[in-house]
């Protein structure tokens, strides 16, 4: 028995299928979504896109005035064409990193996000927010957390902003944290997309693998308030302006899609 592809006649017991994730279709495409780890599992030879997004980093906390840095987001890394044959991929998928405490200078870090990762890819976790005062630098990451700040008698005290594309990917995964200027003391993460300027954190990266579009790998504000949502790799907003915890990063996703 043979189907007709739309360009030649098949076999039915050649056709392609897989396993693994939660399964849907959009046009022409089978897309396969892991918001969980799991296994990718073919029963033959294909070319496959993928979507691999790591957990975003914590922000720091704040038991006051001062600010904890916002977490870098989770790297972002895409691409076409990835060759898999009839075998079990080990898929990964990246926790959010906790917020940090209320407490000043490395008590008060957040925590850096779970590493993503689909067979022999991987995306690296966004780095935490530094926590308040004492220079305390954000965290190195997929994208780099910012850095914590505060006031001392009076002082300006800034953390360094935390290295971003860890994993030295080309195209990178993601940009550096922020410090802070006099004017300006909430500290940002970096995103997949750039680095953040001042109050704006680093944008993420639409992308349409999942059938819509979807912004991924933001990179977390220091002003607080915001909790990240799952699955998209953004990083936790700092403590802010007033006695807070850190928010925790949002988790990672891995999805691998190919022509129906």
């Amino acid at each position: 028995l043979a189907v007709y592809s739309g360009t030649a006649w098949e076999l039915m017991n050649s056709l392609f299928s897989a396993t693994g994730g939660t399964i849907t279709t959009s046009g022409a495409y089978t897309i396969h979504t892991f918001t969980s780890s799991g296994t990718f599992t073919p029963n033959g030879p294909k070319s496959v896109d993928w979507l691999v997004v790591a957990g975003g980093g914590g922000g720091g906390g704040n038991p006051s005035s001062d600010s904890g840095g916002g977490g870098g987001a989770g790297g972002f890394r895409t691409g076409t064409g990835f060759s898999v044959t009839a075998q079990a991929y080990t898929v990964t998928v990246g926790a959010g990193g906790a917020g940090g405490a209320q407490q000043n200078g490395s008590a008060g870090n957040g925590a850096k996000g779970g590493n993503s990762s689909f067979g022999s890819i991987s995306s690296t976790g966004g780095g935490f927010g530094g926590g308040p005062t004492g220079d305390n630098p954000g965290g190195p990451g997929g994208s780099g957390g910012g850095g914590g700040s505060g006031y001392n008698t009076g002082t300006l005290t800034v953390g360094d902003p935390g290295a971003g594309n860890q994993g030295s990917y080309s195209p990178v995964e993601g940009y550096a944290g922020t410090a802070t200027t006099f004017q300006y003391y909430w500290t940002a993460g970096g995103g997949a997309g750039g680095q953040p300027t001042e109050y704006t954190p680093g944008p993420g990266v639409a992308n349409s693998y999942s059938g819509s579009s979807v912004t991924y790998a933001e990179g977390g504000d220091g002003q607080g308030g915001i909790v990240s949502v799952a699955n998209t790799g953004n990083g936790g907003d700092g403590g802010g302006n007033a006695a807070a915890n850190g928010r925790a990063g949002g988790s990672g996703i891995v999805i691998v899609r190919y022509l129906t």
